[in-house]
């Protein structure tokens, strides 16, 4: 698909503030700093639609993207180490699970994984949830990039 309109709508923490339900949403989701919102960016093909960072937890909120009008992604706060106060970081995992459980407009989870780590504990855990809440999950491997030519000749 080409992207001919990307633009933020709205950050959310609880499902009164979601966004209307209307257009098919996808949802990335993964640990802290694996790549969601970077790779949101590269799907959307703008730099600076979704902000990154290298310091993990920078993603706090629930965060819905319009593409082209006919879908909407949604950057998931990541689940793991982060560099967030604790009260903070203890909300993301029911705000995830209310958002994975409630939004009707909901069709897939992307799960992002980052290839250099073993699944974790927070990766099984979504696993389950996905599967309760009937949710395709798409996994993708991410970091790829940062892999020694003899680590990737392992990989295949």
């Amino acid at each position: 698909m080409n992207v001919f309109q990307a633009d933020f709508i709205k950050s959310a923490a609880k499902p009164k503030d979601y966004p209307p339900p209307g257009l098919p949403e996808v949802a990335f989701v993964g640990r802290s700093n694996v790549g969601k919102s970077s790779l949101i960016n590269v799907l959307a093909g703008r730099k600076g639609l979704v902000r990154t960072s290298s310091t993990p937890g920078r993603t706090q909120l629930i965060n819905f993207f319009d593409i082209n009008g006919i879908l909407t992604l949604v950057d998931l706060p990541g689940y793991g180490y982060a560099k967030a106060p604790p009260a903070l970081r203890k909300q993301w995992g029911p705000m995830i699970e209310n958002y994975l459980a409630l939004r009707e407009s909901l069709k897939a989870v992307v799960l992002i994984l980052d290839i250099r780590r073993e699944p974790s504990d927070g990766d099984l855990q979504m696993l389950r949830w996905l599967e309760m809440y009937n949710i395709p999950p798409i996994i993708v491997l991410t970091k790829c990039d940062k892999l020694s030519k003899n680590e990737q000749a392992k990989q295949k």
